[in-house]
């Protein structure tokens, strides 16, 4: 039992993805109005309650570097942990700088928690500089609030 499947309701499960999880993490995705055009059902880890994919999130590799991603809680199960257990689990998972891009007020603050903290689009090395690109376009553009974050850790 790893420490992060203690922070998880009871009858839960973090496991990594399999092939067959697929059509439930692009439902989950997608419902979540996230972009479903980089979805590799091996970067993906997923929590698995009473029988159905619940949450989901992958760990993509670039050069030098890796991106926290497609992170989806089913409605019907937020605000009981699993956000939280499968962002712990990619931080101690990576294995490179650890990068992440999120949309609106809400999410930086939750990921700020874990030692993610904002960068400018500059400070990204440049496997990421392009894939990071089109979301500072939006931010520009269309004025969303879409934040570029590094893990650095927690500091004491």
């Amino acid at each position: 039992m790893t420490e992060v499947s203690l922070l998880l309701p009871m009858g839960c499960s973090l496991r990594r993805a399999c092939v067959k999880d697929m059509g439930s993490i692009r439902k989950l995705v997608l419902s979540a109005k996230l972009d479903p055009t980089q979805l590799r059902w091996q970067q993906f880890w997923v929590i698995e309650c009473e029988g159905n994919i619940v949450a989901c999130a992958q760990l993509r590799n670039f050069s030098g570097a890796q991106e926290l991603g497609s992170l989806v809680v089913a409605p019907t199960w937020r605000d009981r942990g699993l956000g939280t257990a499968l962002t712990q689990h990619l931080i101690q998972q990576a294995t490179a700088p650890l990068y992440l891009e999120c949309l609106g007020q809400r999410l930086p603050k939750f990921y700020s928690r874990f030692g993610f903290v904002p960068i400018s689009g500059q400070g990204l090395p440049q496997s990421l500089k392009f894939k990071f690109a089109v979301g500072q376009l939006a931010r520009i553009i269309l004025r969303l609030p879409v934040e570029i974050m590094q893990y650095q850790g927690l500091r004491k």
